[in-house]
């Protein structure tokens, strides 16, 4: 297939700029995967339609506030995006200037803090800060919330718990598992109560998530590596939901890339690492029976990920039909549930 297929029109006013007041309070589409059939529902309907003996998959990414404003020696004003904490004083990292920094220059970050461009690592930065303070400390402590470009406003102190699930646990994202974000901790409590069991995975969302695929040709698309690891723990909790009859319902695409990364053998297994698995339509998936998901940018891996999932075709029509009724898309927007029997 090729990328241009998978382009829609969608109008700006429904690229959630901001979340609503409730995380639970989202409208959910619902769509069997198999047949297409849709229906409208709220987030809070998930509930029923998750079965006592499914297994929730939730990914335990935290967002780290990965984006820093600086400036050069001479003056010039820097912005940096950590794609990857290396170690306590190096990371790697985007970096928006009007002249790209050479090795060997330094960028003021504060009046006390500043680091070094030591090299280039593809199309990355090595950057090696001059603290006794671990790199994840000072982010903390001066680093923004890295919201995706296309919500076209400064972060602030919402985003920090926001832009956040209420699980998460293992830092080193720069953008969220966005399907997450509709659970609040009532919801969590309320699927246990009804037997609903839960396991992790994590999942580092990387910035590449937002890069747009830039060969009209799917086969030539070289995909961004993201960090993955699936516990023994979690594989045994899923065979034992397979044994019983139960559905592997993944929360989130990055849940659906970390199980199928650790399913490439062909069997799940425990394991973590660099993946770069690459989901488009024809892909047999091996673990995952059914999947929450929000709305995703056109032309982009994971909205062929999710076509994968069920068919070019229904999932296609589903965003012309999220369009016409004006479900709230992207990071911030509503949700989408794809499963045999909805």
């Amino acid at each position: 297939m090729q990328k241009s297929d998978f382009d829609y029109h969608l109008p700006e006013h429904l690229i959630a700029q901001k979340p609503l007041a409730e995380r639970v309070a989202s409208r959910l589409l619902c769509m069997d995967k198999a047949s297409g059939d849709l229906s409208d529902k709220q987030f809070t309907d998930l509930l029923s339609l998750v079965n006592e003996n499914d297994l929730l998959i939730l990914n335990d990414t935290k967002v780290i506030p990965a984006r820093l404003y600086g400036q050069k020696s001479t003056g010039g004003k820097v912005e940096i995006l950590i794609e990857r904490i290396v170690d306590d004083h190096h990371a790697l990292a985007h970096i928006r200037a009007s002249k790209s920094p050479k090795a060997g220059s330094t960028i003021l970050l504060d009046q006390q803090l500043s680091c070094i461009v030591t090299g280039r690592d593809n199309d990355l930065f090595c950057l090696e800060f001059n603290s006794d303070s671990p790199v994840l400390t000072l982010l903390e402590k001066i680093g923004h919330i890295p919201l995706p470009p296309y919500i076209t406003r400064e972060d602030d102190k919402e985003d920090l718990t926001r832009y956040q699930t209420v699980f998460a646990k293992q830092a080193g994202a720069v953008a969220a598992p966005t399907a997450g974000l509709h659970f609040d901790q009532s919801t969590m409590d309320a699927f246990a109560q009804k037997g609903i069991k839960k396991a992790f995975v994590t999942l580092h969302v990387g910035s590449g998530t937002f890069q747009p695929v830039r060969v009209d040709d799917l086969s030539e698309h070289i995909m961004h590596k993201e960090y993955y690891s699936v516990s023994q723990q979690t594989v045994d909790a899923i065979k034992q939901t397979k044994d019983k009859g139960g559905r592997i319902v993944a929360i989130g695409t990055t849940a659906v890339r970390a199980l199928e990364s650790a399913s490439v053998s062909g069997q799940l297994q425990a394991g973590f690492g660099d993946t770069d698995l690459f989901i488009t339509p024809g892909y047999q998936f091996k673990s995952v029976d059914a999947m929450l998901t929000n709305f995703h940018l056109p032309e982009s891996t994971l909205l062929m990920l999710i076509s994968a999932f069920s068919s070019y075709k229904n999932v296609m029509n589903a965003y012309q039909h999220a369009i016409e009724k004006e479900y709230r898309f992207f990071s911030y927007g509503d949700a989408m549930f794809l499963s045999s029997d909805v």
